[in-house]
């Protein structure tokens, strides 16, 4: 049946450029279910081995080749559903054999050389299938600087919080180091940092999928755990202080939140994009009530109680906490306090908060 064969020919063709263009080459959010199932088949091992991991740091490092090989393989399937939709369609004008048909596709599609047809109508489907091969593998090629370095300008805010939320990063932490160091006038700085790093990750990760599985250098550092120690200490900072709050936090929380929401469409991860300010959320209020005991102990001063500023603060957090934490499972990241539950790890690890030394005296 030529006729149909090189009609499903055409449509792998077609489904594969689509691949192509949605992953590589339009600078928008897109869904291809092609490299979504791609890199699924790629995740699947390495996240089997994670699962078997006793450690956080290595769970990271099982799972950092992730991304890289995904990359890799997405260019391997291209090519192989190009090498088969081709030779359907040569199968089609030609009446070659299966074997035949791959052995001419192939031929024109690594540009091998070593074979060819006089065929007009196989010249054709030559040529095309000639040109296929380098055009993918080029964009494959200019896509890399790109990636990388949306990587590198995200890595680098993450990088610098480390000595201002601890390792790993968490919200009071924050407030309370600015505290320690009487610089709590410079959260309105780092909230603005934020505000603009948000809405560059939510641009970069929805146009590149891929960006939201590389993981930092450092397994005690993620990008999605430092977003969410900055959104809370921008809650709490709203919350507790709302006289002397800037508005620079409301706007890092709304900008996170919004990252957030951009990337879970992208993953087809559902949300309720208007919760109610008095919808529970998983965080207790004794652990948001210790967490203001350790900033207050720090220096940080207050102008509501905890009872006070919970009823606010958890209607901040509702906006963002489910993502937070979805994305955080989903991603087996480091477990940082009030990050959520993990695949198989039940331990949460905290930052050290620092002491103040003589000098000459060892950290």
């Amino acid at each position: 049946m030529p006729l149909l064969t090189g009609i499903i020919g055409a449509l792998i063709v077609l489904g594969t450029f689509s691949s192509v263009l949605r992953t590589l080459v339009i600078a928008r959010p897109t869904h291809s279910s092609f490299t979504r199932v791609l890199h699924r088949a790629v995740e699947v091992p390495f996240q089997f081995l994670a699962d078997r991991c006793r450690t956080f740091e290595a769970k990271d490092h099982a799972l950092t080749p992730v991304a890289a090989v995904s990359i890799l393989f997405h260019l391997v399937g291209w090519l192989a559903a190009f090498w088969v939709g081709y030779a359907l369609l040569q199968a089609a004008v030609s009446g070659f054999g299966a074997l035949d048909a791959l052995r001419e596709t192939g031929v024109a599609l690594f540009t091998l050389g070593f074979a060819s047809s006089r065929r007009v109508a196989l010249t054709g489907v030559d040529f095309i299938a000639a040109a296929t091969g380098p055009i993918v593998i080029g964009l494959q090629i200019g896509y890399l600087p790109t990636l990388y370095s949306a990587y590198s300008r995200r890595e680098i805010e993450v990088t610098m919080l480390q000595a201002r939320a601890g390792s790993p990063p968490w919200g009071p932490e924050i407030l309370a180091r600015y505290a320690q160091v009487g610089l709590t006038d410079n959260l309105r700085e780092l909230f603005a940092n934020w505000e603009r790093w948000a809405a560059e990750v939510s641009e970069s990760h929805t146009s590149y999928v891929i960006l939201s599985r590389f993981r930092s250098p450092r397994p005690d550092r993620h990008w999605i755990v430092s977003l969410l120690s900055v959104m809370d200490a921008a809650a709490m900072q709203l919350a507790l202080n709302p006289g002397r709050a800037p508005g620079e936090a409301r706007l890092a929380l709304r900008a996170g939140f919004v990252c957030l929401r951009d990337i879970a469409d992208i993953w087809r991860i559902a949300y309720d994009p208007d919760p109610s300010p008095d919808t529970p959320i998983r965080l207790a209020y004794e652990d948001f009530a210790a967490a203001v005991a350790h900033a207050t102990a720090n220096g940080y001063s207050i102008e509501r109680t905890p009872e006070e500023a919970w009823p606010q603060f958890r209607g901040w957090r509702v906006n963002y906490e489910q993502l937070a934490q979805r994305f955080a499972y989903l991603l087996d990241v480091v477990p940082a306090p009030w990050s959520g539950p993990r695949r198989t790890l039940a331990e949460t690890v905290t930052p050290v908060t620092p002491v103040d030394r003589k000098p000459g005296v060892p950290h």
